[in-house]
Parts: structure tokens; sequence; C-alpha cells
């Protein structure tokens, strides 16, 4: 299955993909309309560790520990993704004490969990972080 991958060493902290990633989820069509005055609610994001900067995204674990511990059902696995049915959310974010990596965090207005769902749900075709990387420095593909 194809994933997202991080080449920490090509990653200039610039955080588009934060921006392409909260646009592609935003339901709109405009991307000044999407994040003009707006606070980014992406789904990856950028971490800074002294001189290194990497993104931290959902990596659809084998056997997810988000899903085991998900109380009301709503993460589930289909076809290797692990999505987020938002009607079924309680907004326990006991999936996001769970994830070991930190790629599932509360929606901006708090009510739901949210992370990568490798833009299954949008017409980007592709994850528009990886898309949008002007240094190439997140790639998809199959490992």
């Amino acid at each position: 299955m194809k994933r997202i991958y991080v080449r920490e060493e090509w990653c200039l902290g610039c955080h588009l993909c934060e921006y392409n990633c909260t646009y592609a989820n935003s339901g709109v069509t405009n991307i000044v309309k999407a994040l003009k005055n707006k606070p980014l609610s992406s789904r990856i994001r950028v971490e800074e560790s002294g001189k290194i900067t990497y993104a931290v995204s959902c990596r659809h674990c084998q056997d997810p520990l988000c899903v085991k511990g998900c109380i009301s059902g709503a993460l589930h696995k289909e076809n290797g993704v692990v999505t987020i049915d938002k009607t079924k959310c309680v907004g326990c974010f006991t999936c996001v004490l769970l994830c070991p990596y930190g790629a599932v965090m509360p929606s901006m207005d708090g009510t739901a969990a949210q992370k990568c769902e490798l833009c299954v749900n949008n017409s980007f075709g592709e994850p528009s972080c990886v898309k949008g990387c002007p240094n190439k420095a997140i790639v998809y593909e199959e490992r």
C-alpha cells in the first residue's frame, strides 16, 4: 500500500504542506476563500527539532492502536487507510492519546478527532501535501 513518507533532510520547514492540507480538506474550491483569515486545520504538521524540520502525519499502521482504542467505532481501516467517521466520533480523544506518532489530533472546533486520510475524500487524486511540497520532501509511494 502507498503511504506518505517524509525525507527530513529535504524538508525546508516552509509549512506549505499544512496550507495545502487545510485547503484540500476545506470543501471550498477557491484557495483564497479556504485559507484567508482562517486558522490552519491541517492533518499534517511540521515539527522542528534544532536545525531539523519534518512533517508528521498518519502512518496508517498495519495494526493501528487508534482503531483498537476507539470507543465509538468511528475509526476504522478501509483499503489500508485509517479513516474517521465524524458522525460516530464522540470526541473522547482516546485515539489522540494512543497514537504513538502524534498524528491524530482534535479538530479545530474540538468536537471530533482528525487525521490524515491520504486525501481519499477529496478530488485531488493524491495527497495534497505531496503535490504542494516544493522540495519533494514528502513522497507518496509504496515501500
